[in-house]
Parts: C-alpha cells; sequence; structure tokens
C-alpha cells in the first residue's frame, strides 16, 4: 500500500511536470505562429521541431493520464476488498457490536447484536438509539461511560430478561478525535444461570451438613411436646379440646415440613438405568391432567435419544413442572412441550400462564418459597436438585404470556 502511494505521487508529479510542460511550448507555438504571421522571418525547422515536441507531450500526458486511472481503479478495488474483508470480520463475531455517531444515531449493527436485541439492522440504521434500545442501555449512552466489563440485565421487545456482559467506549477516527461511541456485548445470561446453580449445589451440600443436627434439636423437643398435648387432650375440660386439637395440627404440620426438608438437603441417591426421556413426560402428562380438559397439551418431542438417569426422579420433576403449568392457569390455557438435541438433550415446557412476577422470578427455586397458600415451596426446588444430580441444568424465562422451563440433560454415552 505504502509502494502504491509513492507510486501514485510520483505520477502525479510527472503530470504537473507535463502540463507545465504543455502550456509552456503551447505559449512558444502561439508566440512563433503570431510572428509568421506578422511577417517575421524564422526557420521552417523551429515551427515543426516545437509541434512534434507538442504532439509528443501530448502521448506522453495521455499515457500518464491512463496509467493513474488505472493506479486509481486499483486503489479503489482494494479499498473495497479491505472495507468488506472488515465487515466480513464485524459480522462473523460472535459478540454483539454497536456503534453510534456524536448524536447517538447507530451507525452499525452486526449479526449478534440483531439476534441479542431482536432487532433488524435496516430498521436500526440511522435511528437514535432510544427509538431501538431499552434502559439501562440507553442511559449508559447518555452518559457517555467508559464501562470494562460491566455487567447488567436487560429487556429485549418481546418481554425476555437475559444478562449482558459489556463494554463501552469512546469510537476514534485515525487522527484520535472522537467521533462517537461503541458498544461490545455478550449474552451472559446462561452463565448466570450456571453460577446461580453452582451456589445452589453449595447450599445442598451445607443443607446436608446440618439437617441431621436440625432434625435432632426440632424432633426431639417436638415429639415431648406432642406426648404431653396427648395426655392433655385426654383430661381438658371439652371447652378446650378444641384448643389442644389445634396445637395437635400444628405439630403435625411442623412434623411434614421437617421431614420434606430432611428429604430435600438429603443427596439424592439415583437409581442409574436407560430413560425414555419422552415416555416419561407423557406419563407425567396423563398423571396430573385428569379432570382438566380446559388444558390442551401439544406435544412435539421427536424420538429422544436414551439417557443415563433415575426414571422414578425423572418423573416426578416433570410431574411437578406439569402441575405448575397447569396450577398456573385456572381458567384453562395450553402446554407446549418441545424437544432439542445438540451435544445435550434440550426439554422446552411453556404454558400459557400470567407469567411469572419479575420481583420473584430469581427466587422461584429458593426452599420453601412459595406463592401458593398452602405449599411448602419445595416443588420447584426439588425440581432443580433432581435436574442437577443428573448432571443438567434448569433455565425459566417468563412474561405476561406465559412462562418457559428449559431443560438441558447429558445424552447417554
Amino acid at each position: 500500500m505504502k509502494i502504491d502511494m509513492i507510486f501514485f505521487y510520483s505520477l502525479v508529479f510527472t503530470l504537473i511536470v507535463l502540463i507545465l510542460a504543455f502550456f509552456y511550448l503551447l505559449k512558444t507555438f502561439r508566440r512563433i505562429y503570431n510572428r509568421q504571421k506578422n511577417g517575421e522571418s524564422k526557420e521552417v525547422s523551429q515551427v515543426g521541431f516545437v509541434v512534434d515536441t507538442f504532439h509528443e507531450l501530448v502521448s506522453k500526458l495521455k499515457e500518464k493520464e491512463r496509467e493513474l486511472e488505472i493506479l486509481r481503479q486499483k486503489a479503489e478495488d482494494r479499498a473495497l476488498t479491505i472495507e468488506g474483508y472488515n465487515e466480513n470480520i464485524l459480522q462473523s463475531v460472535p459478540s454483539g457490536v454497536m456503534s453510534f455517531d456524536e448524536n447517538l444515531k447507530i451507525t452499525k449493527v452486526n449479526q449478534t447484536a440483531e439476534k441479542i436485541f431482536e432487532i433488524k439492522k435496516e430498521f436500526a440504521f440511522g435511528k437514535y438509539h432510544t427509538d431501538v434500545l431499552n434502559s439501562p442501555i440507553t442511559d449508559l449512552l447518555n452518559e457517555k461511560k467508559i464501562i470494562e466489563r460491566g455487567e447488567i440485565a436487560y429487556t429485549t421487545p418481546s418481554g425476555r430478561k437475559i444478562w449482558l456482559g459489556l463494554n463501552l467506549s469512546p469510537l476514534k477516527d485515525s487522527d484520535g478525535k472522537i467521533i462517537g461511541q461503541i458498544l461490545v456485548f455478550t449474552d451472559i445470561t446462561e452463565i448466570k444461570a450456571l453460577e446461580a446453580q453452582m451456589e445452589f449445589r453449595s447450599r445442598l451440600s451445607s443443607l446436608g451438613e446440618i439437617s441431621a443436627g436440625i432434625a435432632h434439636e426440632l424432633r426431639n423437643p417436638m415429639g415431648v411436646i406432642a406426648g404431653y398435648t396427648k395426655l392433655l387432650s385426654k383430661k381438658v375440660d371439652v371447652s378446650l379440646k378444641p384448643a389442644v386439637n389445634a396445637i395437635i395440627n400444628e405439630i403435625n404440620v411442623m412434623n411434614r415440613i421437617i421431614s420434606d426438608f430432611l428429604s430435600f438437603a438429603k443427596p439424592a441417591e439415583l437409581n442409574v438405568s436407560d430413560v425414555d426421556l419422552k415416555a416419561v413426560i407423557e406419563k407425567s402428562i396423563t398423571e396430573v391432567s385428569k379432570g382438566r380438559e380446559d388444558i390442551k397439551t401439544h406435544i412435539e418431542i421427536d424420538k429422544l435419544p436414551l439417557i443415563k438417569g433415575d426414571e422414578v426422579l425423572l418423573r416426578q420433576a416433570f410431574t411437578n413442572l406439569i402441575q405448575n403449568a397447569i396450577e398456573s392457569m385456572p381458567a384453562g390455557g395450553e402446554i407446549y412441550i418441545r424437544s432439542s438435541i445438540g451435544d445435550s438433550v434440550e426439554l422446552f415446557i411453556s404454558d400459557t400462564g400470567p407469567g411469572i412476577a419479575e420481583n420473584i422470578i430469581d427466587k422461584i427455586f429458593l426452599p420453601f418459597f412459595t406463592t401458593k397458600e398452602g405449599g411448602t415451596g419445595l416443588g420447584l426446588s426439588i425440581v432443580q436438585k433432581v435436574i442437577v444430580s443428573h448432571g443438567g441444568n434448569i433455565f425459566v424465562e417468563s412474561n405476561n404470556k406465559g412462562t418457559t422451563f428449559r431443560i438441558r440433560l447429558p445424552i447417554k454415552k
């Protein structure tokens, strides 16, 4: 490229010299012509020399012009090639890239950015950032902050909640002048979910260590209380028996909660065999959908490969998920179950219920967290425990049009 520029400047310099010489000879030729016209004697050979030199200069001038045009075309072709190569790189990188001018209008969007933000570059080009993107990204752009390795929560146009890892920095030209901003980001939603599940595994381990102590510290005194309460129920006046029975009922509830807690905290012991997931899901649907004619189920599952797992525990997990979906639609609705096969088996269980509130969606897998009256809050915790114990992962997405649980399980090897 540097050699081409030297050659280019050399041609331009030569062209300028030839043009100057051309005009000098043209002036000389005119002077000679005028002298002949006025009767001044001059050698014919001198006139011929000037004419020949003039034609030679014109010929060289045209030749240099052609060379200059060829060089210009080559430079344009090379610039187009480099521009196309840079565009190919931009569109191929796995991270989202968006650039903005000084007025925060969008000037560039790559394919990954289109996918993550659920936008089309044809729509986004030339638009103000606030017309295409949502807060908090618009706030960061307005503040012109420089961010390295930041993490933010973001809501896409479809209502999907995602986590983004991003870098935001000034966009500069070749002279170092700031001409806008550039945003580079990655969807780290699954990474955040995996971190949460690793934390969950750690909590399970801690719960298992303290479960025996809890059983000893709570059950022994509660057993004593239950015994004295039964004796008391035999001796008290009839008018006090309802109060005593209420105490007994509460003791039974506490015993059930402690039993559920110990069962949940105890490490899962898998009875491993070859499991047909499609058959497990179909049995789960049959079990929980009885009597709900207002619930329509759509199963779009191809033949799935066998996995290694505990069929009883997996059926329990899928039954809980489908039961939750049905309970979220008291007035009726639809359940969709789909599958996808890659390095692992992915199952999607979706409902058309009202969705999970944004302020509690991060808590639904926590033990004893429930919004149901009379619930223990262990249903989804047990589901997560079963999936994790099989080496899998579970994710949830929800909006006001419904909820989708995505379960990923390793394929049998």
